[in-house]
């Protein structure tokens, strides 16, 4: 076939191809015009046949049902609401409408208008026939969700959920009703859908951040924590939980970041802003940062004089602040401890040579030092057991010490603490060579020692 004739096929058969889609596209267009055309119609048709059934009858069921289902797929739902009361009075003089339905779709308008306990009443009713419906049990489950009824609920919302698993409402209040019922690793489950259809839902995602929490799994509710704290509403509280994971780790810094954090934000709630102060309080003391401290502590006490145990706070720090040799005996490391504690040997003893002889660290809260003492005309074996905790020490830590001080062969045993001893403890060392030293006495001593830092 000669190329002439071969391009003019191509040419013919481009060219039919243009007309047809064209065609399509402007029958398309006719098609959707008139669909459009005929749905006004129709609202028209609708709105036009009621009234008139209306002003010759207001009674008219079929025309308050059509204009009410009208106004409830248009989604004017506080028409819609109207119609459907007006027709929930009527439906027991027609046999014929459907009274469960029009219930259900008088609920879900409350439910739409926040008129949450006419729609409680309503769908309640329409459960009767309805057991299993979706909306009935979705929208009941969350009612009792917002009355804070959870065990109610959950019993709701897993029938609706039986219905349609994917339903992201259900799940949301699902995860919520559980973890308030502190079924928490079911939460998680529910609460981590929901941030899958919905990520910007961060009442959901404080949720999930606190169901972690309360798990144990610290790692994962830090990093949404510290991803909320920025939050206006959220915010505060997660730098709160934020904090508090940090400050059990340790990383005292960061905690006091978090809390730091938490008071930046303009809209808290008074108790939020004085619990995230408090902490702030006690996190600088753990520093021994005690100015600042006690600057939380003033500023707390100028909002809420009676709030904790803020004023007893308040006269131990000034304490602390004012002897650096208590600050060291309560708060520093062990090494820095036990040197103070050595100097104190010396001050009970101050014209007798001192040989330690043995130095044993309990976990932070006291330290046993053994030591020879060698004066003018004795010497004897002594243990010195420096108790760090304040409180009252009972009898049982004191004889401990007794038995520990025959354990070591020692003749004679020191108890100090920055607390008090209860009159059992003070009873057991009436007839035995122990001596305790109380808060009083052992401030005496702290204040002749010569301070090292």
């Amino acid at each position: 076939m000669p190329p002439l004739i071969v391009m003019i096929i191509i040419l013919a058969a481009l060219g039919l191809t243009a007309i047809v889609i064209v065609f399509q596209t402007l029958k398309s267009k006719g098609s959707k015009n008139k669909e459009g055309k005929t749905r006004v119609k129709d609202r028209d048709s609708i709105l036009k046949e009621a009234n008139k059934r209306l002003a010759a009858n207001p009674k008219d069921t079929t025309a308050l049902l059509s204009l009410a289902d009208l106004s409830y797929n248009e989604g004017d739902y506080q028409k819609a609401m109207k119609s459907y009361s007006v027709l929930m009075d009527l439906s027991g003089l027609n046999s014929v409408m459907d009274e469960s339905e029009i219930n259900l779709r008088y609920g879900l308008s409350c439910m739409q208008c926040k008129n949450f306990n006419e729609a409680y009443k309503s769908l309640m009713i329409a459960r009767t026939t309805k057991p299993n419906d979706f909306e009935v049990n979705a929208y009941l489950g969350k009612l009792e969700y917002l009355k804070k009824n959870y065990e109610k609920a959950h019993f709701y919302l897993k029938i609706s959920l039986a219905s349609q698993s994917d339903h992201g409402e259900s799940q949301k209040y699902m995860g919520q009703s559980l973890y308030r019922m502190k079924r928490y690793r079911e939460a998680v489950t529910f609460l981590k859908l929901t941030m899958i259809n919905a990520p910007d839902d961060k009442e959901s995602l404080f949720a999930l951040a606190r169901a972690y929490y309360e798990m144990g799994q610290h790692e994962m509710a830090i990093k949404i924590f510290t991803h909320l704290r920025p939050d206006p509403l959220w915010g505060p509280s997660a730098a709160l939980y934020s904090g508090s994971i940090n400050a059990k780790k340790k990383d005292l810094d960061l905690a006091i970041m978090d809390y730091e954090i938490g008071l930046k934000h303009r809209e808290i709630k008074t108790e939020l802003r004085l619990e995230l102060m408090y902490r702030l309080a006690e996190t600088n003391n753990q520093r021994g940062n005690m100015p600042a401290a006690l600057d939380y502590l003033n500023q707390i006490a100028s909002l809420n004089p009676g709030y904790k145990n803020v004023k007893e706070l308040i006269g131990r720090y000034s304490e602390l602040s004012s002897n650096y040799n208590l600050q060291v005996y309560m708060r520093a490391p062990s090494s820095e401890f036990i040197g103070l504690c050595r100097r104190i040997t010396v001050e009970i003893f101050p014209n007798a040579k001192i040989k330690v002889n043995d130095v044993t660290v309990r976990q932070d809260s006291y330290v046993d030092i053994l030591v020879e003492v060698k004066a003018r005309k004795w010497e004897d074996v002594v243990l010195f057991r420096f108790n760090r905790t304040e409180g009252q020490v009972g009898e049982l830590f004191v004889r401990d010490l007794y038995a520990r001080s025959k354990e070591m062969h020692a003749g004679r045993g020191f108890c100090l603490t920055p607390g008090n001893f209860t009159t059992g403890a003070t009873a057991f060392v009436e007839a035995r060579l122990i001596d305790l030293v109380n808060k009083a006495d052992l401030m005496k001593i702290l204040q002749k020692v010569k301070n090292y830092n």
